[in-house]
């Protein structure tokens, strides 16, 4: 039973571990879209600031909620990119 649980929770910060750099990454790399070089800086060091600061969450609802908010201020900044460029 102890067995199954330690892989399961193991399994979980495997999976959110993997979401959250997902999500890293795509930031980047949408910043790195962004035409004007002081708000692709801005940008850049506030992603790097707010996962830094959320680094040490352990508790699963809270990363799943952090996750979801990264993920819709992610579509925030590709909609704007999409309105810049039409």
């Amino acid at each position: 039973m102890c067995g199954i649980l330690f892989d399961h929770i193991f399994s979980l910060k495997f999976l959110h571990r993997q979401q959250v750099l997902g999500l890293y990454r795509k930031i980047l790399r949408t910043a790195r879209q962004i035409p004007n070089e002081g708000d692709r800086h801005y940008v850049k060091k506030w992603a790097e600031e707010e996962f830094k600061r959320n680094k040490g969450a352990t508790e699963e609802a809270v990363i799943r909620m952090m996750i979801a908010q990264g993920n819709l201020q992610l579509q925030e900044l590709e909609r704007s990119l999409q309105l810049a460029k039409s």
